[in-house]
């Protein structure tokens, strides 16, 4: 299966409707968003088994996978916005000071407009639609790009949009980098993109010809700490969840590790170990181990296995695209599986020797040589653990866990620096397709003479300011 271009002419058309519609007022009423988040919900059970067939056939992965890395976290950002986004929208009085006194302050959440959300292929569904769930909280309109790589679930995503929405206030469109190119050149009021650091920088630069802000969900290389201090069997198992979760197709995974000389012997046996626990004793007949989702993935991860000694793993198929989790040690730290992000469910080691000085100076200065990642996962004491968060930098992550963070809609998700820009989950998804326009109201009945020239009471207003 694949997917056709949508054609300039009608992409052209359907974002003039949608600013159109947007001009008529009628997504401001907040009822009005409310009544469209609960058509996504009923369209998402509606097309459930459809979309989770769809990942099965484009993926292999799984329906328990699917549903709760993907279908039951948009169920779940529905609801919480159906329940929030009353309150969240209403203007909101805030402090006035007394140089500015009788007048009185006050926020103004207004929706941006027409807005562009563009997904990878990974989550196809969940990171479609939740970046979705804000746009139509905050009261935008939204043209929508899913993935080709993903055709089948592309294809159920845009039954499912034209069933529950007319286009001019929510569209899909298909197609490949030639589409991109035709979106990125277009002119919205705001875009949503999720992918690689390489396309977020040329969506940056496309969206700054319009001035058009941009929430930048991107990537990078997700360092994994293992301390001597760290529960080996429990912290391998956590690892080897968050790594073959989605063959380490996801943008938070785990990417290399940086073990504690003492406890890497310890540690590879039990990843061993904890990967047979969750796949069984052959992965391959595993149902619930995802596939590289094309042969030039499979090819440029297969490539990897070249860059370090397998300690564990390194089988391949390339007839299914199946990659088994693999150790690797030995590796250089400028070889490419430790500068490309992986993106697949290989696992380099670097070893920190306690000889060369301390274990976190020196993994501080391994992960402050490099760009910022999206996550950060620190496996040992909890104290040790805080203070390498204090000494590094990334989107988000955890202490003794991997990936979870992401399930909490009540903290931030996003990158910062080369991993992106901008958050969303929750709240911070209709904040992410909101402006907060400013208001001073002032009143008519009096009028002080403190701020008119030539300034006769500059000396008292100083003292108050």
């Amino acid at each position: 299966m694949t997917i056709e271009n949508t054609p300039q002419e009608r992409i052209e058309a359907i974002i003039a409707s949608q600013k159109e519609f947007f001009k008529t007022g009628a997504t401001l009423d907040v009822e009005f968003r409310k009544n469209q988040l609960r058509k996504l919900a009923q369209a998402l059970q509606e097309f459930e088994k459809p979309l989770a067939d769809a990942l099965w056939t484009d993926l292999h992965k799984s329906f328990q996978e699917a549903y709760l890395t993907e279908i039951g976290l948009v169920k779940a950002e529905i609801r919480e916005h159906l329940k929030g986004v009353s309150r969240w929208s209403r203007r909101k009085r805030v402090h006035t000071p007394l140089t500015l006194f009788p007048s009185s302050s006050f926020i103004v959440k207004e929706p941006l407009g027409c807005a562009l959300i563009v997904s990878p292929w990974n989550y196809p569904v969940q990171l479609l639609l939740n970046p979705l769930v804000g746009a139509i909280s905050a009261g935008c309109t939204a043209v929508l790009k899913p993935s080709p790589y993903v055709p089948g679930v592309s294809a159920v995503l845009e039954e499912l949009i034209r069933t529950a929405f007319p286009e001019n206030y929510i569209a899909v469109v298909q197609g490949n980098r030639d589409v991109n190119k035709v979106l990125f050149s277009s002119r919205f009021d705001m875009i949503f993109f999720t992918g690689s650091p390489a396309l977020g920088r040329q969506v940056m630069a496309a969206a700054s010809q319009h001035l058009t802000p941009v929430v930048l969900e991107l990537g990078g290389k997700s360092p994994c700490i293992i301390d001597k201090s760290a529960n080996i069997k429990l912290a391998a198992r956590r690892v080897a969840w968050g790594k073959t979760l989605n063959a380490g197709q996801t943008c938070i995974a785990p990417d290399y590790i940086l073990i504690h000389e003492d406890v890497k012997e310890a540690f590879v046996k039990q990843f061993a170990a904890q990967v047979k626990r969750l796949h069984g004793k052959e992965i391959k007949e595993s149902g619930h181990f995802v596939r590289l989702v094309t042969d030039k993935a499979f090819e440029r991860v297969k490539s990897y296995l070249q860059d370090g000694d397998i300690v564990y793993g390194g089988r391949t198929d390339s007839s299914t695209r199946f990659i088994e989790p693999t150790l690797l040690d030995n590796v250089s730290p400028d070889a490419p599986v430790m500068t490309d992000e992986i993106f697949g469910p290989i696992f380099p080691m670097i070893t920190i020797s306690p000889q060369n000085g301390s274990f976190k100076d020196q993994v501080a200065e391994f992960i402050t040589g490099r760009e910022k990642p999206l996550a950060f996962y620190y496996f040992g004491s909890e104290a040790d653990g805080w203070d390498l968060i204090h000494r590094t930098s990334s989107g988000g992550g955890c202490i003794n866990d991997t990936i979870m963070h992401i399930a909490n809609s009540h903290i931030p998700f996003g990158g910062v620096g080369n991993s992106g820009m901008g958050h969303y989950h929750g709240k911070l998804s209709f904040d992410a397709f909101t402006h907060q326009r400013s208001i001073v109201k002032a009143p008519t009945w009096i009028d002080l003479p403190f701020r008119y020239m030539p300034y006769k009471f500059f000396a008292i207003i100083k003292r108050m300011m």
